[in-house]
């Protein structure tokens, strides 16, 4: 076998196995390599299975062997989010609650995932039932930055970010309610989308109409963001708010002239939130990119403050909703903060929930009406950089005092709240080497949009080249 780079994209490597330049089997035994070897590391990924990766990979050999037609991600790998199921694999959510409990089919994500070619080899970890951009758990311990193992890898999709930044699989799923896909997608310096509620439909899901949790890709860099789009998306009527582009709209070409693009940008709603003085000043070089790619930029924003009592109140409401059967048989081994966060939810009134969708309604058309004057706006992912692996959640930022373990995450989930399509770019690093992440955010439903600014945005930085130096890694550049 010719010398194989588990950095590779996933489209060249879909590529490369569909011209037979390298075998199923090479490849899988390449990644799961890189897997011994790096993942005693990081703890990106859990319930690994080799013996059934291999066995995969040789039955793609033989369907290749024997000329038939071939789906577009046939014979790549990946681990699915320990909150999805897939058939043979836990699903623990990372909690005790669920530390047995095994799964007999598959989630419509990992269905569309196989029947494109891929081949599932194990889960990648998240914090318990996704609580928390921090992913540490009591079934499988704490994942750590590739970037610096001292610090936080975000979440809830912080496995799979991990796994990806890491050269452990080519890409990988996630989800989204608060920042889940974009904090751990910033944090170790790879790409991640929050996709516009029912654009990958999700299935089985125990509110089918919420639009607070998505589903969406992490990946090397945009290109393979939108060729998975291209597996998940589509329409699916188990999911009763499912669009009906199919996904094959993400296989367009990327390359958009960016020249006369009205772009607002913000630090920090004009002081709302607290943000530290590295990603002040990370927001505004970025700003110059974008003025530079023929973008009309300007310092503008919504006024998102009702956001903050929107989420806080529907992510409650969900939560209780999600994990009442079993809540009350497990609560003494969940952790605090969620124990805290679904009480808040059984103590809502219904009055309260309705107040949550009449502020949510004023903040949709305040933000429509904003998208009406630009076509994208850019903020940071995150309000201060990855922090001590050893916290739960820091504790202030910028010296104001965070009161829960959620507050920290407003960047993202004043996001989440109007369901607008964001996709977290790799966009630098602090003095110390750890990455920074630019959100872009489009207008309503504006994926592919968005997907085409961040393209630009993206060959325009080559921020996501880097790797982490991780077991003598050499820290370099990803080659053009």
């Amino acid at each position: 076998m010719n010398e194989f780079d588990t950095f590779v994209t996933a489209r060249d490597l879909a590529r490369m196995i569909q011209h037979r330049e390298i075998s199923v089997r090479e490849s899988m035994e390449r990644y799961l390599e890189q897997i011994n070897q790096i993942n005693p590391e990081v703890n990106a990924i859990v319930s690994l299975d080799s013996d059934r990766a291999l066995k995969e990979a040789d039955k793609a050999d033989a369907k290749i062997a024997s000329g038939k037609p071939l789906g577009p991600l046939h014979g790549l790998p990946i681990a699915i989010k320990d909150m999805h199921n897939v058939e043979g694999f836990p699903t623990t959510n990372g909690s005790l609650a669920l530390q047995d409990n095994m799964a007999t089919e598959d989630d419509l994500i990992v269905q569309r995932l196989k029947n494109a070619g891929a081949i599932v080899i194990g889960k990648t970890n998240v914090p318990e039932f996704g609580a928390g951009s921090h992913t540490f758990n009591e079934v499988f311990g704490v994942t750590k930055n590739p970037y610096n193992v001292n610090h936080t890898a975000g979440g809830s999709s912080g496995g799979a970010a991990v796994a990806v930044a890491c050269g452990m699989l080519p890409f990988a799923d996630g989800s989204d309610m608060g920042g889940s896909l974009r904090f751990p997608a910033a944090f170790n310096n790879v790409v991640g989308m929050r996709t516009s509620p029912g654009r990958v439909p999700t299935y089985p899901k125990t509110a089918p109409f919420s639009t607070l949790a998505v589903q969406g890709p992490i990946a090397k860099n945009v290109e393979d963001a939108a060729f998975m789009m291209s597996v998940i998306a589509g329409p699916d009527d188990r999911s009763p708010i499912s669009l009906q582009e199919p996904g094959k709209i993400f296989l367009q070409d990327l390359e958009k002239d960016l020249t006369g693009l009205r772009i607002a940008w913000t630090a920090d709603f004009g002081g709302a939130i607290p943000v530290e003085a590295a990603i002040q000043a990370n927001i505004e070089e970025q700003v110059q990119i974008f003025t530079d790619l023929g973008c009309h930029v300007e310092e503008d924003y919504p006024d998102l403050t009702e956001a903050n009592e929107v989420f806080h109140i529907l992510r409650a409401w969900e939560m209780e909703m999600s994990y009442s059967h079993l809540f009350d048989q497990y609560k003494d081994v969940m952790k605090p903060s969620f124990v805290w966060n679904f009480q808040k939810g059984r103590d809502l009134r219904g009055m309260d929930v309705g107040k949550a969708e009449k502020l949510r309604n004023q903040l949709y058309h305040r933000m429509r009406r904003f998208f009406d004057k630009y076509d994208a706006f850019v903020l940071p992912v995150s309000q201060l950089p990855p922090f001590d692996v050893r916290l739960e959640y820091p504790k202030e930022v910028n010296g104001v005092a965070m009161e829960t373990y959620i507050d920290w995450m407003r960047s993202c989930y004043y996001i989440s709240v109007l369901g607008n399509p964001a996709i977290s770019m790799p966009s630098g690093f602090t003095s110390d080497g750890l990455p920074i992440g630019l959100q872009i955010v489009g207008a309503h439903r504006a994926d592919l949009k968005v997907l085409q600014i961040a393209y630009q945005y993206e060959k325009a930085t080559g921020y996501g080249k880097r790797r982490p130096n991780l077991k003598g890694w050499k820290d370099v550049s990803i080659a053009d």
